[in-house]
């Protein structure tokens, strides 16, 4: 069996989004520092957006047989609880196939970033993450209009 990038030539363009999801668990002291701002990296909500939004944008380089998407628009929001931060990345597009990949990469980039900010905070005595977990990514919105 080979490998082969779908081919969507015969298709035309249309407007498409779609919204993906995902959540990290940290400790109750790291969410109370995120919200505080008292990351030593920096503010970790404004940096996990621009790295979902560079990820969206790198899709291509990351899944080999996504296809390079004119993408009009990246929504990422957060929202922070107790014990987890919620992620979502809304990706618009007028184009020949769906965005879910481009949706889904942002969301887990966004994760792995606040991930990488917050570790130091994360880490129990041994170094090790018995608490952290990045949690149930997964589509919740694919919008097609205009077939």
């Amino acid at each position: 069996m080979g490998i082969k990038m779908v081919d969507v030539g015969g298709k035309s363009d249309i407007y498409r989004e779609a919204t993906a999801y995902g959540r990290i668990r940290l400790k109750r002291e790291t969410i109370a520092l995120i919200r505080e701002g008292k990351v030593e990296k920096g503010d970790v909500i404004s940096a996990s957006t621009i790295a979902a939004i560079l990820a969206v944008k790198k899709t291509p380089e990351v899944l080999p047989l996504t296809h390079n998407i004119p993408i009009t628009s990246v929504d990422v929001k957060f929202e922070i609880g107790d014990e987890h931060i919620e992620v979502y990345v809304t990706v618009r597009a007028h184009a020949r196939t769906g965005v879910e990949m481009e949706a889904l990469i942002g969301t887990s980039v966004a994760l792995l970033n606040v991930w990488d900010m917050v570790k130091k905070y994360e880490k129990d005595e041994r170094g090790q993450y018995p608490h952290t977990a990045i949690e149930e990514i997964k589509v919740l919105k694919k919008v097609k209009e205009g077939t």
